[in-house]
């Protein structure tokens, strides 16, 4: 059949939205994590509407008022169409509705999607909330099939790596290329567990040492026990909504400056590099829409799953050059007193890990600093945020930078 003209309609380019037009447009209004470590009393669901209810209790509004929902699925108790099981759970019936894939990385990337969904008019206030209960929501067998099936199924999972022999071999390039030491990748532990014992929801808070990273069972050489996350139950959440109607809410907003995403490959024998990776593009184009560059970010919350991504994230996200952030660590930059102050809740290291939610506590954590109610662990004179994810095996990449004003 021949088509006519009038079978198409071309958008006129206002249509569009140019992302930097997103800089300073959406803020962050409410913002909550549940408790997390050890919760059997808890279902993934259960952690899921917690979260939600806490940060719209956070926000000041009720659940009626929010027209945009966004969630990832879960490993303990997965749904085929997760976002509307919420939405039904609540009893919201919400414009724009979706269920993100949320590895790390993607996390971020659902975050930049719904803003555009606010700018463009499709909703006006989304609810973002993620939660999973891997502590107790799986058996042993589940947990180790889930970490022994994310390699291509025909040149890696036959040689049998986990998920930390993936990471312990861009541990091992990152060594052998630039010199880094396992007492500089223990360092990066350390320092988390540091903040965390200022953390009084923290999963882990008992300080340790270099030693005592170094001594803990090897899980794939050259990661340590400590080297790696935690295995927990939580979640957390936050509102969004435009500039214009955020000064309406109990808190300071929270301004989305920046944003940009980065996808370097899918498994991780087909990666460029092992040791540079996606969050150089994701960096760069967060920096360039927030008018900003690394010298301006007061606080980061770096994805932290195991010692080494620290590392490489800090170097490609331009915190130190190529090579220097095993010395950028374990010389106190990254402390609470440092240049760069780093998880300042004690990251996936030391607060928790659910698995795909665990960016979400680095966007709580920034929203907490940035409006200076992060208690002990407070950073001085916090203005802007940096907060990077990532997810598969340093796959996809995000970052977001936050601040207290709009920078417009």
């Amino acid at each position: 059949m021949q088509r006519t003209k009038s079978s198409f309609r071309v958008l006129p380019r206002s249509a569009f939205i140019e992302m930097d037009t997103l800089r300073g447009k959406v803020a962050i209004v409410g913002a909550a994590d549940t408790e997390v470590g050890k919760l059997p009393q808890f279902s993934a669901t259960g952690l899921c509407v917690d979260a939600a209810r806490r940060a719209l209790k956070d926000a000041g509004i009720q659940k009626d008022q929010v027209d945009g929902l966004v969630t990832c699925n879960s490993f303990a108790e997965p749904y085929m169409y997760h976002a509307e099981m919420i939405a039904e759970y609540l009893q919201i019936f919400p414009r724009y509705c979706v269920t993100a894939a949320a590895g790390g990385g993607t996390t971020f990337s659902s975050i930049q999607n719904a803003v555009a969904a606010i700018v463009s008019g499709l909703c006006d206030t989304v609810l973002v909330t993620m939660a999973d209960s891997l502590r107790t929501g799986l058996s042993r067998e589940q947990a180790m099939l889930i970490q022994a099936s994310t390699g291509h199924p025909e040149f890696e999972i036959p040689y049998g790596p986990t998920v930390p022999a993936f990471y312990a071999l861009i541990a091992r390039a990152h060594m052998e290329e630039y010199g880094t030491s396992p007492e500089q990748l223990a360092a990066v532990a350390v320092n988390a567990r540091l903040h965390a014992a200022r953390n009084p929801n923290a999963q882990m808070r008992e300080p340790i040492t270099i030693e005592d990273v170094l001594n803990s069972r090897m899980i794939a050489d050259p990661l340590h026990l400590l080297d790696c996350s935690l295995v927990s139950d939580g979640g957390a959440a936050v509102i969004l909504t435009s500039a214009e109607r955020a000064m309406d809410f109990p808190h300071a907003p929270v301004y989305l400056l920046g944003s940009g995403e980065g996808h370097g490959h899918e498994h991780i024998s087909q990666a460029r590099s092992l040791t540079t990776s996606a969050a150089l593009e994701s960096g760069a184009a967060a920096y360039k829409m927030a008018g900003l560059g690394p010298g301006d970010i007061d606080v980061a919350q770096i994805y932290d799953c195991f010692t080494p991504v620290v590392l490489i994230e800090l170097e490609d996200l331009g915190f130190c050059k190529k090579g220097e952030a095993g010395a950028f660590v374990a010389d106190g930059h990254t402390a609470l007193e440092g240049t760069l102050p780093m998880n300042t809740n004690g990251g996936l290291l030391s607060y928790c890990h659910p698995g795909n939610p665990g960016s979400m506590y680095a966007l709580t954590e920034a929203v907490f600093q940035l409006r200076n109610a992060a208690g002990e662990r407070q950073v001085r004179n916090a203005e802007t945020a940096l907060v990077h994810g990532q997810g598969g095996i340093m796959s996809s990449h995000a970052t977001l930078i936050l601040g207290k004003e709009t920078n417009r």
